[in-house]
C-alpha cells in the first residue's frame, strides 16, 4: 500500500520547502529571505508564486539578518534560510543583537548543517552552531530527525512568539518517523524503550541511533532512544527519568561535542545529582575532514555501526 505520508523518504530540507510553501499559501505575512541559495534551501517554488515576498540578499548574510528583524518589527513573519555555517557564524552578531535581543519572531531555518555537505570540508561544515545558538537568550533551538519530523517541527514552532533556529540536513536522513506524530514544544519524544542504556540524539543522528538500537537488540541489549529535537529548551525531565532507569546515557550528535547536546545533558546530570554514566559521541575538538557524507559519519562513529561500538564501550564502564 502506498504511504499517505508525503514526507516519508524526504530529507529535512525538502520537507521544509514543502511545508513552508503550504504555510505561505495561507499566510501572506510570511516572507522568505535567503543569501544566494534559493534552490538549495527549497525556496524556488515560493519565489515563483510570490516574487514580491521573496528577497535574495546575495552574499550578504549579515544584512539579511538585519532586514529580517525589520520585517518582523513591521508585522511580517520572516523565514530566513541559508547554509547553517553562514547563519551561525558569519551573521551571528546580527542574529544575536538584531533578532534575539528584541525577541523577534524570526524563523532561521538552516540547511546543510553538521557535516552533511561532506566534500566541501571544514569551511562549510557546521560544528559549532548548537553550542552558539543555545547560549543566546530568547532563542529556541530545534533539529528534527527526518522529513516527517520536520513537518512536525514546523507545526510546533508555528505560533512561538520569539526567534527560532531550526537545523536541517542536506541529505536524506535515516527514517525515524514512519507517520506524522507530534513535537510538543520543549519536549523529547521517546521512540524506543530499553532498560540497559539511553541513547539521546537529534537530527540525522536519531535515525542512526534507532538502527543501532535494533542491532544491539540482536545481542540482547535493550536501548532506549530519545529524540531530543528541542535542544533548547531541553527536556530535563526526560533526561532524568530515562537516565535514572538505565544508569547509562549515550549522546550522539553531528556537532563538536563541546557545548552541544552532550554538554547540555551533562549539565542536567550534574545539577540533579543523577546517578548515571555519560558518554558523548560527536565530532571531537578538531576541524573535520572532507569526504562523502556516509564515510564521514563512519569516521566519526556517528553512523549506526559507530553508535553500536560506542554503546558497547559505555556498557563496559563500571563507574
Amino acid at each position: 500500500m502506498k504511504s499517505t505520508n508525503p514526507f516519508l523518504g524526504k530529507s529535512s530540507r525538502d520537507a521544509y520547502g514543502m511545508v513552508f510553501y503550504d504555510l505561505a499559501k495561507d499566510n501572506d505575512r510570511i516572507v522568505a529571505l535567503t543569501a544566494d541559495v534559493p534552490g538549495s534551501v527549497r525556496f524556488n517554488k515560493f519565489r515563483e508564486s510570490w516574487p514580491e515576498r521573496f528577497f535574495n540578499f546575495g552574499i550578504a548574510e549579515q544584512n539579511m539578518m538585519g532586514a529580517a528583524a525589520g520585517f518582523a518589527r513591521e508585522g511580517k513573519l520572516p523565514f530566513v534560510s541559508v547554509y547553517a555555517i553562514f547563519a551561525a557564524l558569519r551573521a551571528i552578531e546580527q542574529l544575536r543583537t538584531d533578532i534575539a535581543y528584541p525577541n523577534l519572531p524570526v524563523r532561521i531555518c538552516v540547511t546543510h548543517s553538521g557535516i552533511s555537505l561532506g566534500p566541501a570540508g571544514p569551511s562549510h561544515h557546521t560544528l559549532e552552531d548548537i553550542s552558539i545558538l543555545r547560549s543566546i537568550p530568547n532563542m529556541t533551538v530545534i533539529a528534527p530527525a527526518d522529513g516527517t519530523s520536520t513537518a512536525m517541527a514546523m507545526s510546533a514552532i508555528q505560533e512561538h512568539p520569539g526567534p527560532v533556529y531550526m537545523r536541517l540536513n542536506r541529505a536524506v536522513e535515516q527514517t525515524a518517523y514512519e507517520t506524522i506524530s507530534k513535537y510538543s514544544y520543549g519536549k523529547a519524544n521517546l521512540l524506543r524503550k530499553g532498560a540497559d542504556l539511553t541513547i539521546i540524539a537529534y537530527g540525522a543522528s536519531v535515525g542512526n541511533a534507532l538502527l543501532a538500537a535494533e542491532k544491539l537488540q540482536e545481542d540482547g541489549i535493550q536501548a532506549s532512544v530519545l529524540d531530543m529535537a528541542f535542544i533548547k529548551p531541553i527536556d530535563r525531565n526526560a533526561i532524568i527519568e530515562n537516565g535514572s532507569k538505565t544508569g547509562k546515557i549515550l549522546t550522539v550528535e553531528e556537532q563538536n561535542i563541546i557545548g552541544g547536546l552532550g554538554s547540555a545533558v551533562a549539565e542536567v546530570i550534574a545539577e540533579n545529582n543523577l546517578n548515571a554514566i555519560l558518554r558523548r559521541v560527536g565530532i571531537p575538538d578538531e576541524f573535520t575532514l572532507a569526504g562523502p557524507y556516509s564515510e564521514l559519519q563512519a569516521y566519526y562513529s556517528i553512523d549506526p555501526k559507530g553508535i553500536v561500538r560506542e554503546a558497547l564501550n559505555l556498557l563496559d564502564q563500571t563507574s
